[in-house]
């Protein structure tokens, strides 16, 4: 298999191929995973009985894809990266300054799996703890180098380990006898904590938002929308929220599970622990590299709109996303004995930075511009979109500021958060931005629209 030579440049309508249904595979490998395990055990660690921590990771999940799968549908159309087209609002430079928060989030996500993996990785191999973290960031870094066409076949074939595994460890389950109460609706229902695990499950699928295009941007541009987006859709719900569900239910069965839940679900297997082991292992591996890929994209973005770059060499590919798997890894040293709180904290923040961009992004592609774009401008600061998009960023900011009242962090307790006991903060980050942008671009905005170049 050849390493991707296309990066941030736009994909030519003759290297466009595959079928929509590839979404479903990714987006449902991609949650099949460990880390969106641990997600769902947040709830029952928090104190919420067992049916309504599932019944708040329904509704979080099933919100939170929304958002997700519309930035989807974006791909085939425009042939370019997520975040490239984030130009077009913000300017071919001044997209530059989400692009930073999302490389950011890229990197601490990418840490937090390692982080989590490194007790995992010591149960096959005799390694220490940093030496564990390393060898989860090199191979992921391999896998996210080689590219686009590696990272959908991973998917597909995790699709069916991981999917097979936790399919067996619900079997297990079902001989063992649950905590008083867990499924009487009538009891344990504590709505601070309710609220705050449909803001976690949804911040989980909305996190998705800035780098979903990436792995639709080959699909042939006559693709259809609503293909895209219900493939992307029922992939990301039914991965993210069965597993989620899986991780509330050990929760409240296997205590261990929320310390060390490979080793605790590997146990489950007998002699076939350490197999088990293997497949999370690998299944954590997808993300990780679906992470630094998008991380090195949303760098490259942010770098080469300053200079007027349209492609970037095997080389430069390999040194930047080095880098950044090395950055990432050595975070995941540094905080890898402070895990929960650091996990809570990233999960809950990138609310604050990534939902104003989505929903700037969401509200310029569907009201304003209606998908109507010119693709060569968004890599020419002299084009129609210019450098910088003045009042797109100031915007943003606001919406960022309008998370402040309602921020809930480990070492931050806002007043409102204080007042309903839980981070609220996603519904202003939604709302706000996206007001404030369709009604001050929707009279203003006139579009010579180039979806590909000429000759291509």
């Amino acid at each position: 298999m050849d390493i991707e030579k296309r990066s941030i440049e736009f994909v030519p309508h003759e290297e466009r191929y595959g079928h929509p249904k590839r979404l479903f595979t990714i987006w449902f490998s991609a949650n099949m995973q460990v880390t969106t395990l641990m997600v769902g055990t947040l709830g029952i660690v928090s104190g919420l009985s067992l049916i309504w921590t599932c019944l708040a990771i329904v509704l979080g999940v099933s919100i939170g894809t929304v958002f997700m799968a519309a930035h989807s549908s974006q791909g085939p159309h425009l042939g370019i990266p997520q975040m490239i087209q984030s130009r077009a609002q913000f300017g071919v430079i001044g997209a530059g300054f989400p692009l930073l928060i999302n490389y950011l989030a890229f990197i601490l996500f990418t840490a937090a799996n390692g982080v989590v993996m490194r007790d995992a990785i010591k149960a096959f191999l005799d390694v220490g703890d940093n030496t564990a973290i390393i060898l989860f960031g090199l191979i992921s870094f391999i896998i996210g180098y080689v590219g686009y066409e590696l990272i959908h076949r991973l998917g597909a074939l995790m699709s069916a380990l991981s999917g097979g595994l936790f399919l067996i460890v619900v079997g297990f389950t079902l001989d063992m006898p649950l905590p008083h109460h867990a499924l009487d609706i009538s009891q344990g229902f504590k709505a601070a904590i309710f609220g705050l695990v449909v803001m976690q499950s949804a911040s989980w699928a909305i996190g998705f938002g800035p780098y979903v295009a990436d792995y639709s941007r080959y699909l042939p541009k006559n693709t259809s929308d609503k293909q895209t987006f219900w493939f992307s859709y029922l992939g990301n719900v039914l991965g993210a929220a069965l597993v989620m569900l899986l991780g509330a239910l050990l929760a409240s069965l296997l205590k261990d599970v929320t310390s060390n839940p490979v080793i605790a679900i590997s146990g489950l297997f007998g002699p076939w622990a350490k197999v088990a082991i293997i497949i999370m292992v690998m299944g954590v591996i997808e993300i990780n590299a679906l992470n630094l890929y998008s991380a090195y994209m949303s760098g490259m973005t942010m770098v080469s709109g300053i200079h007027g770059m349209e492609r970037i060499s095997r080389k430069v590919k390999f040194v930047v996303m080095g880098i950044t798997a090395l950055i990432a890894t050595l975070i995941a040293i540094k905080t890898q004995y402070n895990f929960n709180a650091y996990f809570s904290d990233i999960l809950i923040a990138q609310i604050y930075f990534l939902v104003p961009w989505s929903a700037i992004n969401l509200a310029d592609y569907y009201l304003v511009r209606k998908g109507q774009y010119s693709v060569p401008d968004m890599y020419d600061a002299n084009g129609q979109y210019g450098k910088y998009n003045v009042s797109t960023m100031v915007i943003y900011l606001i919406g960022v500021l309008s998370t402040v009242p309602f921020m809930d962090l480990s070492f931050y307790h806002s007043y409102f958060a204080q007042v309903f006991g839980s981070d609220q903060s996603w519904i202003p980050a939604l709302i706000v931005p996206a007001a404030l942008y369709y009604f001050w671009n929707k009279n203003k905005v006139s579009v010579k629209a180039t979806p590909s170049y000429p000759n291509h």
